[in-house]
């Protein structure tokens, strides 16, 4: 069984994010880690927050 560490998973999203892909975060702490992740690439996102968690939702010029 291989363990993630959330700033793995987090590093993982934003990589994803910058493919054009969608990404999201279960936690608040997961949330946090890739929100850090995203302002250091200087990435757009919509971010929908419901209940259950976060989607992260890249942004485009077309957006």
């Amino acid at each position: 069984m291989e363990v993630f560490s959330e700033r793995r998973l987090a590093k993982d999203h934003a990589d994803r994010i910058k493919q054009g892909y969608s990404a999201y975060a279960e936690t608040d702490t997961l949330a946090s880690l890739i929100k850090k992740e995203l302002q250091i690439y200087n990435l757009r996102v919509y971010e929908d927050l419901t209940e259950f968690g976060c989607w992260f939702i890249p942004l485009t010029d077309e957006h």
